[in-house]
């Protein structure tokens, strides 16, 4: 089946607004346990140990699972604090002359900043670049080509 990048494109990253005008007291406080474990192992090391523990540090209610609050709807901002799903997502990007791939077959990732409504810095764990210790990457929403992903806000 062939699809329409730019429509696949639009419905990946056009689906949030850009950052929010503040921040979740809550989301503040995620942010604050995430920043004192940045270049740390969080728990196992695993992507999901870093929501799970930043979620129970904060007293945050969740499902134990991958419902990681409430989740955002089309049209609603992007805090950091929130935490990200992925499932089954492909993307490509270009660096110069060169272009890479990423798979996520099951991902779970913090949202550490908003740049725009295209870019988040996300910090997570179980990564290629930093492996089971807590780091910092770029997601540029455009760049996703497969899968889905959904965006939670935390909630006490």
């Amino acid at each position: 089946m062939k699809y329409n990048l730019i429509a696949v494109f639009a419905f990946f990253w056009m689906n949030f607004s850009a950052q929010c005008d503040s921040i979740s007291p809550l989301n503040k406080e995620i942010l604050s346990y995430v920043s004192s474990q940045l270049n740390k192992k969080v728990g196992r090391g695993e992507c999901w140990d870093l929501a799970s523990y930043a979620l129970n540090k904060v007293g945050a209610k969740w499902d134990g699972l991958y419902v990681y609050g409430r989740k955002l709807i089309p049209g609603e901002c992007i805090q950091a604090g929130d935490i990200i799903q992925f499932k089954n997502v492909k993307l490509s990007y270009s660096q110069g002359k060169q272009t890479f791939t990423e798979d996520m077959k099951q991902h779970t990732a913090i949202i550490y900043s908003v740049k725009n409504a295209d870019e988040v810095i996300l910090a997570h764990q179980n990564t290629g670049f930093s492996g089971k210790k807590v780091g910092k990457s770029p997601l540029v929403f455009s760049t996703i080509y497969k899968g889905k992903y959904s965006i939670y806000r935390p909630e006490k």
